[in-house]
């Protein structure tokens, strides 16, 4: 079932430090993405014996390729599922979930928000130094052309 009013959905952030917040949140990069999209999951324990839900996260790149780490990931609503052993998960409305588990769900979620919401609509460096070469190139700015080249050869000298 998707987790509405949550505060994620739309949220674009770059790649490496969405993942660095996820996973010390404790959602896992889902071995399913590749060059577009992404996937974070939760594993929650149910009180009754045997059920395990799942609250995934969903995202896509607006730019970038997330297997170069250089993706900006625009987030989809959050998802809550049931685990039926040996089928796989389902995310249906009828899979009967509890209040307590769509509460404990949704405050998981709430959990990344804010943290997420400084890097919402931050530019990548990479992306700006990209940016900037082009327009240089474009403009035939040979100062700003050469120290670009200068930064990209020497990483150091951009902090």
């Amino acid at each position: 079932m998707k987790l509405e009013g949550t505060g994620i959905e739309g949220l674009m952030v770059d790649f490496r430090p969405l993942t660095d917040l996820m996973e010390s949140n404790g959602f896992i990069l889902g071995g399913s993405w590749d060059y577009e999209r992404v996937t974070y999951d939760y594993k929650l324990n149910a009180p009754e014996k045997n059920i395990t839900y799942y609250i995934r996260i969903q995202g896509y790149a607006v730019e970038g390729d997330v297997d170069k780490g250089d993706a900006v990931i625009r987030l989809l609503p959050p998802l809550l599922g049931r685990h039926y052993y040996p089928h796989g998960v389902e995310y249906g409305e009828q899979e009967g979930f509890t209040s307590g588990i769509i509460e404990k769900a949704i405050g998981l979620v709430q959990k990344v928000v804010e943290p997420a919401k400084r890097y919402h609509n931050q530019v990548p460096e990479h992306v700006v130094l990209e940016r900037l070469t082009r327009w240089a190139e474009e403009n035939q700015n040979q100062e700003v052309l050469e120290k670009m080249k200068e930064l990209s050869n020497n990483p150091d000298q951009r902090k």
